[in-house]
């Protein structure tokens, strides 16, 4: 009987299933968080040869602990396969990821990959984005302008009486690539494609937590071990 809590067997289902992507010799992207985290730790157990590109700082230190040969996404080019985890999936495999502070780096990787593979618990799925507060990664030049034309865009899509807040409790978060993030609580996003394209058009703004068109499958670990394999509806 596992000492894990339920909602640790489920990440661990899930990051054992997503071992069934990878094959010796593969460049793979290693994703960062909860469940990102057991993928690490059993790909390092698995005995594969694999080369990875960490999506930060946090998941280069862990994969280098545990001897996983490493690479940068300039050396490596085009990668076989990222896994990674979300903090929301709906039927369309539309994710928000981000709530690691890495989004940026994530999305990045997850678009240098031919496949991206989603690894998640049964919590993370969602009919509709947006409960999860949406990280949007920002520049801390003018931040203040940034957040005002942030607050404009979500107007235009209905959503601007809805609070942003930056990450932290005190000081801004700042993100390995010294960026803030703003976390915007929007409670539904009705078309995070068209959101996605709106944010990335304002001056200042980096990169959104809105992943649309870039999972392949997400696999969803189950509290008794097993996992199920979630393709775009």
């Amino acid at each position: 009987m596992s000492d894990l809590p339920p909602a640790e067997l489920s990440k661990k289902a899930a990051a054992s299933r997503a071992l069934d992507y990878v094959e010796d010799g593969m460049l793979v992207g290693l994703g960062t968080g909860s469940t990102a985290k057991w993928f690490v730790d059993l790909l390092a157990q698995s005995g594969l040869k694999v080369t990875g590109v960490p999506t930060s700082s946090r998941t280069k230190a862990q994969a280098e602990g545990l001897g996983i040969p490493l690479t940068t996404l300039e050396q490596a080019g085009q990668l076989d396969l990222t896994i990674d985890g979300a903090d929301e999936f709906d039927g369309r495999l539309n994710l928000i990821k981000g709530g690691g502070g890495a989004l940026l780096q994530e999305k990045i990787v997850a678009s240098a990959s031919a496949r991206m593979v989603v690894i998640s618990d049964p919590s993370k799925e969602v009919a509709t984005l947006g409960a999860f507060p949406l990280p949007v990664e920002i520049v801390r030049f003018g931040w203040g302008s940034t957040r005002a034309q942030v607050v404009e865009v979500l107007t235009v899509h209905g959503l601007g009486d809805k609070p942003t807040a930056w990450r932290g409790d005190e000081d801004p978060y700042v993100t390995d690539e010294g960026h803030y993030i703003l976390d915007l609580s929007l409670g539904a996003i009705p078309d995070p494609a068209a959101l996605n394209r709106d944010l990335n058009l304002v001056p200042g703004v980096v990169e959104t937590g809105l992943f649309c068109g870039i999972a392949s499958v997400v696999v969803v670990g189950l509290e008794d071990g097993s996992a199920r394999v979630v393709s775009p509806s």
